[in-house]
């Protein structure tokens, strides 16, 4: 080869090898500029990162920050509108409390001031409407409290009524009691007018009578024949009637003497038409006694409807109207039971009146309070139930029943006449001059002197008479023999001395009498 080739050669060799070797440092160096990019990128990543962060931290506590303060505010702004809405629901309850008062005072007053009650009806007319507004407004308020604190009505109302429940006991309390001690000092007042009226406008007659009733005769002349042959027409009418014939000086006139006014009417009766007859001896006067007593059964029956057609009262039992003409000769301390009765049933259909109850019912029930006080066959109930259940027994009310039973207190009230019927009861009775308890144990006395007698076996009727100083007792003939009747007597008088307390000595007559009786036809 030859030189010069071989220096291109070489030249080209070195130039492939300069390149070569350019290329290589080329690319080393552009590795370690990569690498150092790539460093700086990655500390540009990570302050980026890093100043990131700070900055998300920065923002995260500002949030939270005007996140507390948003919550704050909202929190003051729910206590505030909590308050309001407490104050309004005082408010409102006290209106309510208020206008309760005036309603009641007006609702009482009503009868005497129309004005005030129209006045009334557009204040409560007004208060609704304002009621009305408070409540939508109240609703508003709800539905802005649930938005803003995230509470249902429910629970807003539960915490309202908790934090208001012991302001409102107390203030509640306070006004109840000052309403009771106004309604008790009203009520007062109210029932002492309405018994003052009731009273005044009642005109009582004189119901005590006494335990005689004089008959008076044409000519003296007529005593005689009702004394009799020896007496025996005048033991025959006291032994038919039980009643005392008092025959004295006094001109013109007999002295019919008995507890029972019934007897004493019997006995009037049948004087009357002995003497008008001219007929008198012992078989006519037990016949016009039987007569007497047949009709003034009728009488009393009359009586009994005459009573309730005056009272103005209808459908009224048979028995009943039969038992209320009875007590037109039954008395009570002294004071005749009918007008007693009647007395008291005109009392509380004005007091029912006046308190704006059944003034019909109210008169019913007084005139039937003392329907047990002439029963047709003894009984061991107190008079007030016995009176009760005869009520029941025919029909009546039981409102009427009850306030029968209960006018002694020996039945728990249940209507509302029940103690209007034993407040005229006691106002009948409690009048001056109406009762007399003397004379009521004097009645007593005879009748347990009738009584004791009776007890005894084989005896047929006793009557008390001459006021209780003598006990004629009359026996069957065919089961007490003389012997028995005399024993019969010291044993009745015996009985007397030790059970009974009486003034003064009672004598005590038995009397036994045997007839044959035949008719000739």
């Amino acid at each position: 080869m030859t030189e010069p080739l071989m220096i291109v050669v070489a030249g080209v060799v070195a130039l492939a090898l300069g390149i070569l070797l350019g290329k290589l440092i080329f690319s080393k160096n552009t590795q370690i500029k990569i690498q150092e990019a790539e460093e700086q990128a990655k500390r540009i990543i990570t302050e980026g990162q890093l100043s990131a962060e700070n900055l998300k931290k920065d923002k995260l506590l500002e949030a939270k920050e005007k996140y507390l303060q948003m919550k704050s505010e909202h929190e003051k702004e729910v206590m505030q509108r909590n308050q309001k809405l407490a104050e309004s629901e005082n408010r409102i309850k006290q209106k309510e409390q208020s206008l309760n008062q005036k309603n009641e005072q007006l609702q009482k007053q009503v009868t005497e001031n129309e004005a005030i009650k129209e006045n009334l009806a557009r204040q409560i007319e007004l208060v609704n409407i304002k009621r009305s507004e408070l409540e939508k407004h109240q609703e508003e308020h709800i539905r802005r409290l649930e938005k803003v604190a995230a509470l249902t009505a429910e629970e807003a109302r539960h915490q309202l009524i908790e934090s208001l429940k012991e302001e409102a006991r107390t203030q509640a309390l306070s006004h109840i009691q000052e309403i009771v001690e106004d309604a008790k000092l009203k009520a007062n007042k109210e029932a002492k007018k309405i018994i003052i009226q009731s009273i005044q406008r009642t005109a009582a007659e004189q119901t005590i009578e006494n335990a005689i009733t004089v008959f008076n005769l044409e000519s003296d002349e007529i005593k005689g024949q009702i004394i009799g042959r020896e007496g025996r027409n005048i033991r025959a009418i006291e032994a038919a009637t039980g009643v005392d014939l008092i025959v004295d000086d006094t001109p013109e006139a007999i002295v019919l003497s008995s507890f029972d006014p019934l007897r004493r009417e019997i006995a009037r009766l049948s004087l009357q038409r002995l003497v008008q007859d001219g007929r008198i001896h012992p078989a006519r006067i037990e016949e016009v006694v039987e007569k007497t007593k047949r009709q003034l059964e009728e009488q009393v029956m009359e009586i009994g409807e005459r009573t309730v057609i005056e009272l103005g009262i209808h459908g009224l039992h048979k028995e009943l109207v039969r038992m209320v003409g009875k007590m037109r000769f039954r008395s009570s301390y002294g004071q005749n039971l009918l007008m007693h009765s009647k007395e008291t049933a005109n009392l509380c259909a004005v007091m029912a009146a006046e308190l704006g109850l059944n003034p019909k019912l109210a008169k019913r029930a007084g005139l039937l309070h003392d329907i047990g006080k002439v029963p047709d066959e003894e009984s061991e109930l107190s008079h007030a139930l016995l009176g009760a259940k005869l009520a029941e027994k025919y029909g009546e009310h039981p409102a009427i029943v009850n306030a029968i039973g209960a006018h002694h207190d020996e039945m728990e009230m249940a209507y509302v006449i029940s103690p209007i019927v034993q407040a005229c009861d006691a106002i009948s009775g409690a009048r001056p001059g109406a009762r007399r308890e003397i004379m009521q144990s004097y009645l007593q006395r005879i009748k347990d002197l009738e009584n004791l007698a009776m007890a005894y076996e084989g005896v047929e009727k006793a009557y008390a008479i001459q006021a209780g100083r003598e006990l004629r007792v009359i026996v069957e003939s065919d089961k007490v023999s003389d012997n028995d009747a005399d024993r019969l007597s010291f044993e009745i008088a015996n009985k007397i001395q030790t059970e009974m307390q009486y003034p003064g000595q009672i004598k005590v007559t038995v009397i036994r009498e045997r007839r044959a009786v035949n008719v000739a036809r």
